[in-house]
């Protein structure tokens, strides 16, 4: 049980709590807006679920943060879809954007920094995906990824442009980031194939903010995520009788091979804001995107925003209920959660060779530049583990519940010979805004 001072303790959370929006706006400046009571809920989360708007407008103007999460794993934007007010969850999404880009500029310089004491390289990539479903099999892809850096540019080409439920999208693509230009041209993605280019903007349009709000209205509150807690390597053993460790060389490297164990992927969904209605579309949709039909969504009939769900019945919890509720205990706030979870265990397997000449740091760096590209950010993720010692030759590892991705580094070489014209955009090329939707 908690003690009586937890009744005082969080100031924040209790002015939301009892809907005292003066006593905040006196107190915001003084307490840490981001403090997490004892079930991990900060102010944002409790304004959000107990559908206090004018606190959740004034925590967000003095930037509390919306990528964090509870004790039940839930970030306030996953409880502000729950209670389905559609401007708080705009304005949460709004400012989930602005605090990513601050939280990239910020680390920018740095960034910038630690690729100009790198050597310049050109490294080579191989992708393979794989599906223990025979139909998703077929159609899986490979791919080379080239990469090449110059001071504070890297290129990267690849022919695998992006993927989304089970549609690969091919190309002939060029990834560009130019250190030395100002953030908002930094980044450039380029269409070899249509000679044209894009500029990765930094700010989406009004019109894709409410397209992604209508999608998030309209779908599972999803988390999942890679269990790392469980994880051990074990030597990867090769032969019948006479068991050995397993070495090989991967391209020109040495390398020994690990097994990972324990590696969850834990899934969790919730569904209590949508209609029956709202099921049988999304699985509609859902089955048509499994065909390969892209043109699901629309259905011919003309697009209707999504409209606030009528709120959950008023909590009758009091602030000295919720306050000592044990950690874990949340008493319910908004609606009855409608909600399931799953594990699955993978198996993955590393090679780490001593001989690569990068380390694991400067390949976090050169991902954390490439990591707009869905599956570098899984490979990003996972070189983040706490690996064998070494440099991850290969890789393999599941990048969704049924496909896994071998990567291979096979060839790497520090160059001093780089062609400074690779991280320009050529001048016949001109601009689309609109190339690639999802960048």
């Amino acid at each position: 049980m908690a003690e009586n001072s937890d009744i005082e303790k969080y100031p924040l959370h209790k002015c939301i709590f009892q809907g005292d929006v003066k006593t905040l706006s006196s107190l915001i400046r003084t307490y840490n807006i981001a403090e997490k009571d004892k079930q991990g809920n900060t102010p944002l989360h409790l304004a959000v679920m107990l559908g206090r708007k004018e606190s959740v407008q004034l925590l967000l103007a003095h930037g509390a943060p919306v990528k964090v999460k509870n004790l039940a794993g839930w970030s306030p934007l996953a409880e502000a879809i729950s209670y389905g007010d559609r401007q708080t969850i705009s304005s949460l999404v709004r400012k989930l954007k602005q605090q990513a880009r601050e939280q990239m500029e910020e680390r920018r310089p740095n960034l910038v920094a630690t690729l100009r004491q790198m050597g310049d390289f050109y490294m080579e990539l191989k992708w393979d995906f794989q599906s223990w479903v025979p139909l998703v099999s077929r159609v899986l892809p490979s791919d080379v990824c080239k990469i090449h850096k110059s001071g504070a540019s890297i290129r990267m080409d690849t022919t695998l442009v992006d993927f989304n439920d089970m549609r690969w999208e091919r190309g002939d693509i060029s990834f560009i980031f130019n250190g030395d230009q100002k953030p908002s041209k930094s980044l450039t993605v380029l269409d070899n194939r249509a000679k044209l280019f894009q500029r990765v903007r930094y700010e989406e349009t009004e019109l894709e903010i409410e397209d992604e709000v209508d999608i998030l209205m309209s779908s599972d509150i999803m988390a999942a995520q890679m269990s790392t807690k469980g994880i051990t390597f074990s030597r990867a053993q090769t032969g019948w009788i006479f068991r050995e460790d397993k070495r090989e060389m991967v391209g020109p490297f040495h390398a020994d091979f690990y097994q990972i164990n324990g590696m969850v992927l834990e899934s969790r969904k919730r569904r209590e804001h949508l209609s029956e209605e709202d099921l049988q579309k999304n699985k509609a949709i859902m089955e048509s995107l499994t065909k390969g039909n892209s043109q699901g969504f629309a259905n011919g009939e003309p697009h209707i925003r999504r409209a606030s769900l009528n709120p959950p019945p008023e909590s009758n919890i009091t602030w000295e209920e919720y306050i000592m509720a044990p950690p874990g205990a949340c008493p319910l706030l908004g609606r009855n959660l409608v909600y399931k979870e799953s594990s699955k265990s993978f198996k993955a397997t590393v090679a780490m060779s001593p001989d690569f000449p990068l380390t694991v740091d400067m390949l976090l760096n050169v991902l954390e530049v490439i990591a707009p590209f869905k599956h570098f950010s899984k490979l990003r993720q996972f070189v983040l583990m706490k690996l064998p010692p070494g440099f991850p030759v290969k890789i393999d590892i599941p990048i969704l519940p049924t496909v896994t991705t071998k990567i291979t580094f096979q060839e790497f070489a520090f160059r001093n010979d780089i062609d400074p014209q690779l991280f320009q955009i050529p001048s016949d090329y001109f601009e689309d805004p609109m190339r690639f939707p999802d960048l």
